[in-house]
C-alpha cells in the first residue's frame, strides 16, 4: 500500500511534483497547476501547525468513508469539495507567489511529513476525524497522488 512511510513512495512523489509546471494544464476541477502546489502545501500545515480549519467529520466520515478513502483499492473521486480554508479558487487557501519557490517548501514539507513522527502529531482531519500515524502517512500519499494525477505528473 502507498504511503508516506515508504522511501520509495516518497521519491516517486518527489519525481513527479518536479514534471509539474506553473502552465501544466488541469484533467479537472478548476485549480491552476500552481494553485494545487499551495493547495496541498496548506493541507500539509493545517495538521502539522495547527492552522484553523473547520470540521465536517462526522460518524459516517470517521469511520465508512475513512475507510473508503484510505484504505479501498479505488482511486479519489474527482471534485469533491476541499474545505474553505483549503480553497485556492474560491476560499482562503493561500494565494500562489513564485511557482519554483512554492514547489520547492512543498518538497521540503513532504520530506518532513515523511520522515518526522511529531508532524502529524495530536492533529484531526477536518473530514476524517482522528487518524493514526500511519493513516496520516496514508492520507498524504493519497492527496498528493490525486493532485498531482489531475495535473497529468
Amino acid at each position: 500500500m502507498r504511503s508516506l512511510a515508504n522511501p520509495g513512495d516518497v521519491a516517486d512523489l518527489r519525481r513527479r511534483i518536479q514534471l509539474v509546471r506553473a502552465d501544466s494544464p488541469r484533467r479537472w476541477g478548476q485549480m491552476t497547476a500552481a494553485q494545487m502546489v499551495c493547495h496541498l502545501n496548506d493541507a500539509f500545515l493545517m495538521i502539522s501547525t495547527g492552522r484553523p480549519i473547520s470540521s465536517v467529520a462526522h460518524l459516517g466520515n470517521r469511520t465508512v468513508v475513512k475507510w473508503i478513502a484510505l484504505y479501498a483499492p479505488v482511486r479519489w473521486p474527482q471534485g469533491v469539495p476541499t474545505r474553505p480554508e483549503l480553497d485556492q479558487v474560491a476560499g482562503a487557501g493561500t494565494p500562489p507567489a513564485v511557482f519554483d519557490q512554492d514547489i520547492a517548501t512543498l518538497l521540503t514539507i513532504l520530506d518532513q511529513a515523511a520522515s518526522d513522527e511529531r508532524f502529524f502529531h495530536a492533529r484531526t482531519h477536518p473530514i476524517f476525524g482522528p487518524l493514526s500515524h500511519g493513516a496520516w502517512l496514508r492520507w498524504g500519499w493519497l492527496h498528493v497522488d490525486h493532485h498531482l494525477r489531475q495535473f497529468g505528473a
